[in-house]
């Protein structure tokens, strides 16, 4: 009958549409690796991700108390929780990035042949590039082993590895969704009553003291349930159901993407094709400066969606936790980190074909990298700042010491950043264009890197100062600040030594505008 031909017809186009975007995706990567300056450190890192990933899901494991009915059992208590965590982190992290990271970049793939499932599954190939998402994971494999302990481990790692694919094609799933009807009528208007409803839907639970009793009856504590006891018909039905969730969330998730390949990005056309009314002259060529870039990192899409992220994700979980101000000083660390990878780690990129033309200015240099550097500083900081007065609503009055040492791990870690930022700019700069919300300032490898960097520089900054935090006298914070600040300042005058160097700035500019 013509319906049956119908749907064997639709059948084996699908299966061939399928087969062809696995194909685009291997020419891609291929095309991508090609293009690595350094083979020998892309190697090292995929050893290095092994070989994290096997210490991370085994060495807890015999380490003294796993397994117990101590600490060892409260965390299997908490590991469905866990699991929901890690599905929302990456729900987040691909919405807020408009479907996922681009393995080509939005230009090029407008005159080549790549279908929207290409797309899809390139998306999904690179969300593990990305320091949250493995930090996560290590996180996850290293509670289950310590909950565990060495019996039945291989079989419950396995469930694990299979809930981080499942988890990230299912965020993929909404990501591509929320892309699709951010880009209908009225839809960015939609997403963002969305975004506030659930914001409000998880104070008002917690604020009700029923957020723990939600966590407590998650569909996550079914496969807990089933990796435990070793290999049993129990863990193959798990291990069955999350097969089938993958491959079904990873077919589902064309589907939404062709959608949004077929309409137009309407925030990124928005600030195209808009209009800006002029404004007075700057009294000073470096106002004048700040304010062009200013307006180039505001009005860029990923950059307004990164931060309203950056911002908002860490001050609403400090606020549902209560956080303690004592512990409050990681928070300005990993805002400002984040905000740096947006683009502060290739900030010359924001010119591309404007360097150009910015160079035939009659202003110094120097000038022009205080500017950069200023613009820097203050999306960090307002960034940190908006985290620190959310998380700040529900942890009381602060005590001197505790105000002090906030204020100086804002200081010390924006500092940091911007001056790490900054030298990283001009040592490899790359030709990226920011225009798309799902573009990044560099390769996905190179990106792990930096944001390793950072979080570790930051974190570690934020730990001390939270010791510090506990001491009465709020004079000691302001003592080790100045030794931190100073450091940092000297990395930045280097930077700014080098970027005043005309064959080092035209050799970045060049690349940028490439």
């Amino acid at each position: 009958m013509p319906t049956a031909a119908s749907w064997t017809s639709g059948w084996t186009g699908g299966w061939t549409e399928a087969r062809r975007a696995v194909a685009d995706v291997g020419h891609l990567v291929r095309f991508r690796t090609g293009t690595v300056r350094r083979r020998g450190s892309a190697a090292w890192f995929a050893l290095g991700f092994v070989a994290l990933t096997t210490a991370a899901a085994v060495v807890p494991a015999y380490t003294p108390g796993a397994g117990d009915d101590g600490r060892a059992f409260d965390l299997l208590l908490l590991l469905p929780t866990a699991l929901a965590g890690f599905l929302g982190l990456a729900v987040v992290s691909a919405v807020a990035s408009g479907g996922g990271r681009e393995l080509l970049d939005r230009d090029p793939g407008a005159v080549l042949p790549v279908s929207p499932t290409t797309d899809h599954l390139g998306a999904l190939l690179l969300a593990p590039l990305n320091i949250a998402w493995l930090l996560q994971a290590w996180t996850l494999l290293g509670t289950t082993a310590y909950a565990l302990g060495p019996s039945g481990l291989a079989a419950a790692q396995v469930v694990v590895l299979l809930w981080l694919a499942v988890a990230t094609a299912l965020a993929q799933v909404v990501a591509w969704t929320f892309e699709g009807v951010r880009r209908g009528n009225h839809g960015i208007a939609g997403v963002r009553l969305v975004t506030l409803a659930l914001l409000g839907l998880a104070l008002g639970l917690q604020m009700a003291d029923a957020l723990v009793t939600v966590l407590d009856r998650l569909p996550t504590r079914r496969i807990v349930l089933g990796m435990l006891g070793g290999v049993s018909w129990t863990w193959a039905a798990t291990i069955a159901a999350l097969l089938v969730a993958l491959v079904v969330a990873v077919a589902l998730g064309a589907v939404p993407a062709y959608i949004a390949a077929r309409r137009a990005p309407r925030e990124e056309q928005r600030v195209e094709s808009g209009r800006y009314t002029a404004r007075r002259l700057p009294g000073s060529d470096l106002a004048a400066l700040v304010r062009t870039d200013r307006g180039s990192v505001w009005r860029a899409v990923p950059m307004r969606r990164g931060i309203a992220v950056l911002a908002i994700g860490p001050g609403a979980v400090a606020l549902l936790g209560d956080l303690p101000w004592s512990t409050m000083t990681v928070l300005p660390g990993l805002v400002a980190s984040g905000g740096a990878l947006l683009f502060g780690v290739n900030a010359w990129c924001l010119d591309a074909r404007g360097g150009l033309w910015r160079e035939s200015l009659p202003v110094p240099p120097g000038t022009v990298f205080t500017a950069r550097a200023w613009v820097l500083a203050e999306f960090l900081v307002a960034a940190s700042m908006v985290t620190v007065l959310l998380a700040a609503v529900r942890a009381g009055v602060p005590s001197s010491a505790e105000l002090t040492a906030l204020a100086c791990t804002v200081v010390v870690v924006t500092v940091q950043v911007v001056g790490a930022g900054m030298r990283w700019s001009a040592q490899r700069p790359y030709a990226v264009d920011l225009r798309s919300a799902r573009a990044t300032p560099a390769p996905p490898l190179t990106m792990v890197g930096y944001s390793t960097r950072l979080a570790v520089s930051t974190t570690l900054t934020g730990l001390v100062f939270s010791g510090l935090a506990r001491v009465p006298a709020w004079e000691v914070s302001v003592l080790v600040a100045v030794p931190f600040v100073c450091w940092s300042l000297a990395r930045l005058v280097r930077a700014r030594a080098r970027w005043i160097d005309p064959v080092d700035r035209a050799r970045v500019v060049m690349a940028v505008a490439g």
